[in-house]
């Protein structure tokens, strides 16, 4: 059991008395000499106070109230990017990376070139298509031509249909290689004899950062090579995982304060906007959705956080948050055994007054309160130390260890 060292000479700064409605500082009849009451009186679960330390230590008692509380449920999840906010940014065509101009976690905005890729095919094509004007033209007054004889009654209709259909298949020879020109990312109508462009530059279609570059220079790429990952963190959102007796107490709008799991010192803020309709796995849980609101920095997609959100406000058992302490893992307040009745302290010349560790379950906080759930009965009238609990705590576990610790 770990010891904690019961300085009353510390305490003694603190002697302030403070007084209300449900708030009274317990006092005690006189008292021998300090120690004289604890010989066998407290154990692990008890700690007895004189008189004097209790007003050295400012110690106050109260009742267990009923606060209207925001009640909440607590839920795990991690942050997710759309789908539509991620970008696998890959080359139509294949070839060789000849230059790189990102690197990860660099900031990049929608259509800004990230790499080049270099291959003599795109050459050729850019020259069938300027080469196919002037077979056009031809072809155009070859058609002409045949018009005018089948006019006359001099030309063959055969040759005016293959004139035609010449003229149909270089259109259409045309006007694919202009699509697939302008899917390199070349503009036809800026393509000129000698101007050719054989290194196509590669053009992210969203901004955000650049999660990961997946090739080196002189990398061969091609359609199914991812060259870069690129994800817009603008529309992060949270994945909360419900169980099912909680989803109903759920809707949209709702706000929700998260945390990063092994980062906990700073709170975030969202709203839900959609709630799931079937469980995930075997988890009987389900997938609620929560936009993520003001300040995203420092969140990354994946990460894990713990969320509350918000419900409706109830009534419910409430003490101060300095009532409740934690120990071993367990929150636990202490009640007034003895040595106290109503609010004012017994005067029938006890030696102390003694107090009693009970276990509680904490709920939400509010405006300086926690709500409690007992874990074992307590009587309605009990009085609880509502200030100082932790140094109830410290001179419990000492009692205790002090029996055990032979």
């Amino acid at each position: 059991m770990k010891r904690i060292c019961w300085i009353i000479p510390i305490a003694l700064m603190v002697f302030t008395q403070l007084s209300c409605k449900d708030k009274t500082e317990v006092t005690a009849g006189k008292e021998g000499p300090a120690g004289e009451h604890k010989g066998g009186h407290e154990n692990e679960n008890t700690a007895t106070f004189t008189d004097e330390q209790i007003k050295s230590i400012g110690i106050e008692v109260g009742k267990i109230e009923e606060k209207q509380l925001t009640a909440s449920v607590r839920a795990n999840g991690a942050l997710r990017v759309p789908n539509q906010n991620k970008a696998l940014i890959n080359s139509l065509y294949s070839g060789v990376v000849k230059s790189l101009l990102i690197q990860p976690g660099d900031i990049v905005k929608k259509g800004q070139a990230i790499a080049t890729i270099a291959n003599p095919d795109f050459i050729r094509m850019q020259e069938e298509w300027l080469a196919i004007g002037p077979k056009m033209v031809l072809a155009e007054q070859e058609l002409n031509r045949q018009k005018e004889l089948n006019q006359g009654n001099a030309g063959v209709l055969k040759n005016l249909q293959a004139a035609e259909s010449d003229l149909r298949s270089l259109t259409t020879r045309k006007a694919a290689l202009e699509q697939q020109i302008e899917l390199m990312g070349i503009n036809p109508a800026h393509l000129s004899n000698g101007k050719l462009i054989s290194v196509l530059s590669l053009r992210t279609p969203i901004g955000g950062i650049v999660s990961n570059v997946s090739v080196k220079m002189g990398s061969y790429v091609d359609v199914s090579t991812a060259v870069a990952e690129v994800i817009d963190n603008s529309q992060l959102h949270l994945d909360l995982f419900i169980y099912e007796k909680d989803l109903p107490k759920l809707k949209n709008n709702q706000h929700i304060h998260f945390t990063l799991t092994n980062n906990p010192g700073k709170e975030y803020d969202a709203q839900i906007y959609s709630l799931g309709s079937t469980f995930e796995d075997e988890s009987k849980a389900v997938s609620v959705h929560a936009q993520v609101k003001g300040d995203k920095t420092g969140l990354i997609d994946g990460m894990n956080i713990t969320a509350l959100i918000s419900l409706d406000k109830v009534t419910a058992p409430a003490v101060p948050q300095d009532a409740i302490v934690t120990y071993q893992g367990q929150d636990y307040i202490f009640m007034v055994t003895d040595g106290h009745q109503g609010a004012e302290a017994d005067k029938g010349g006890k030696k102390g007054i003694s107090f009693e560790k009970v276990a509680v379950a904490k709920g939400t906080s509010e405006v300086g309160y926690t709500q409690i759930t007992l874990l074992k009965p307590v009587p309605a009238e009990a009085f609880i130390v509502i200030k100082g609990a932790f140094f109830v705590l410290a001179k419990m576990t000492n009692a205790g260890d002090g029996e055990h610790g032979h």
